[in-house]
């Protein structure tokens, strides 16, 4: 397999959203973890980032022959078995990683039950999502458990503002989702899910100086995102959304004043848009 080919099976594009998530999960957490932590955590959420990708090209391999024959299955780029047991081994390996950051640093079993629980619903949602009216939620707690994972490795307990992060990204992810669930069919069907976009600017409004500027410009940037979506240009809105997580996490950040991860958030943001034009982002 070329690695072309592995890099657009794994979207890795969108790998910085989920540094940012991590980041974001910490903050919210008031974790100071040390370097070998971080990175371990963000490379172990990348794995289970990727892993998820390759799952859901193999698991939609008959849908894409008919809608999107260009994908690398059904196009014979790879072997769906390869993409099958490649994805599997990473799932694997990010459990691995998260189980050696935690024994690592004393915060025993609860991550890893966190991330065996994100595990689970990246091959729940894989395996169900096309049948599945709640997919959106699905993939929303797929996110939720990255803050979760990432927060239990520097606390031991989630507390109150983990869980209301979770909730936040939760909600932009349903909106983001049920927009992608779109993307095939010849009309926008229903636009009032994506409502639930709206609820992290009611809810995360700025506490902090910082805060201001990146409420502001997640607001346009989401708006330009949805703007796209209804127009029919729903795979440019969609790639405009998943970057937004990054600003999303931004912005959680800057409430917390935490600016020595606020400013990396930011870069994550901006990193997605860039590997977007090289790699496609869905």
């Amino acid at each position: 397999m070329k690695l072309s080919t592995a890099l657009r099976l794994g979207r890795v594009s969108n790998l910085p959203t989920v540094t940012s998530n991590v980041l974001a999960a910490i903050a919210l957490a008031g974790g100071h973890p040390s370097r070998p932590t971080l990175w371990t955590t963000c490379l172990a959420l990348s794995l289970m980032y990727v892993a998820g990708m390759w799952l859901n090209d193999a698991f939609d391999r008959d849908l894409d022959r008919a809608l999107r024959p260009e994908r690398p299955i059904p196009s014979g780029e790879v072997a769906a078995a390869t993409v099958f047991d490649l994805g599997f081994v990473m799932l694997g390996g990010g459990i691995v990683l998260v189980g050696v950051a935690a024994f690592t640093t004393g915060a025993g079993w609860k991550p890893v039950l966190s991330v065996i629980a994100l595990a689970s619903l990246i091959i729940f949602y894989n395996a169900n999502h096309k049948q599945n009216a709640m997919a959106p939620v699905v993939m929303g707690l797929c996110r939720a458990a990255v803050y979760t994972t990432a927060a239990l490795l520097v606390r031991p307990d989630l507390g109150m503002p983990v869980v209301i992060g979770c909730a936040l990204l939760l909600s932009y992810l349903v909106g983001l989702t049920y927009a992608a669930r779109q993307e095939n069919l010849a009309s926008f069907t229903n636009a009032w899910p994506l409502a639930f976009l709206a609820i992290p600017f009611i809810v995360e409004f700025p506490q902090e100086p910082a805060a201001w500027m990146l409420y502001v410009g997640f607001a346009l940037w989401t708006l330009r995102s949805v703007f796209h979506i209804l127009t029919r240009h729903i795979r440019e809105g969609i790639t405009g959304l998943i970057a937004g997580i990054s600003l999303l996490d931004a912005l959680i950040i800057a409430n917390h004043a935490r600016d020595d991860l606020m400013f990396p958030a930011i870069l994550a943001f901006c990193l997605t848009i860039l590997f977007q034009r090289v790699i496609p982002g869905t």
